[in-house]
């Protein structure tokens, strides 16, 4: 189907011309893989009586639920700012109970936060900015601003961790990644688990998981820049849909997927070149 493609035509009859644009401009940024080791993992009531009384757990998915992302100058290193990503991860763990014929996996839920920081470059911004909210009227007394502070913006790109480990302790562990408790967890994070999330108490058991994180971290100003462009042309496709009526047709117009029968990487893991 790759006749339905189009784009706005720029050829010779279309003008260029030097246009001024405002976006965004990455001044910093950098990659990282962070392993977070022993990281407490919040359970509702039901799931920490689940693990009070589990023989083993193993943990069949984990998931991003949420994020808060931070940015903070430094202090006499003047244009440097640090980043703060905390991390909160939705598990999805089995655990085995009881013993012999009476064994069964018992499925729970659980929430684990993970924090990082970055330092970055980001500049000094010295002006303050104001902009129109599009919501004055004809009769408009006009609105009170507030401007925007001088602070760049950071932005994480991450995907979903690796588990890598999962361990039941009898005793909770020194925390050496983020040391908080059920109340720093945001209420939006909590709803995602079936239940009330919960600390534990000197009796309880606690479960504890190892995390691996491939993130992307970069810091954004605005700015305006001038670049070469090309007039806006309306488009000369003209829009059509298929009939569904006859699939047959449309399957016929379907190019062969040939990336699924190539393999990704044929050199194993781990080769360097």
């Amino acid at each position: 189907m790759a006749d339905n493609r189009s784009c706005p035509s720029v050829g010779g009859s279309v003008g260029r011309e030097v246009v001024c644009i405002d976006t965004n401009r990455v001044l910093d940024s950098c990659r990282d893989k962070d392993c977070f080791e022993d990281v407490k993992v919040f359970l509702t009531n039901f799931g920490q009586d689940i693990i009070n009384k589990a023989n083993d757990i193993r943990v069949r998915d984990a998931c991003l639920a949420g994020a808060d992302i931070s940015i903070e100058p430094i202090q006499f290193n003047r244009g440097f700012y640090t980043v703060r990503c905390r991390f909160y991860v939705k598990l999805y763990c089995e655990v085995c109970t009881g013993a012999g014929n009476q064994s069964k996996v018992v499925p729970i839920e659980g929430i684990a936060v993970c924090e990082k920081k970055a330092v970055l470059y980001g500049g000094e911004g010295c002006v303050n900015i104001f902009r129109s909210d599009g919501v004055g009227g004809f009769c408009s007394c006009g609105r009170y601003g507030e401007p925007a502070n001088n602070l760049p913006t950071a932005i994480v790109e991450t995907v979903d961790p690796i588990v890598l480990d999962a361990n039941i302790c009898e005793k909770p562990r020194d925390c050496y990644c983020c040391c908080c408790c059920v109340g720093d967890i945001p209420d939006s994070v909590c709803s995602t688990v079936s239940g009330a999330l919960v600390d534990t108490t000197d009796d309880d058991r606690n479960l504890y998981v190892t995390l691996g994180f491939f993130t992307v971290i970069r810091i954004v100003r605005p700015g305006q820049y001038l670049v070469n462009a090309a007039e806006y042309s309306v488009p000369e496709k003209v829009c059509r849909s298929f009939d569904a009526e006859d699939p047959c047709e449309l399957f016929e117009k379907m190019a062969f997927p040939v990336q699924e029968f190539t393999p990704c990487n044929t050199k194993p893991l781990g080769y360097n070149t």
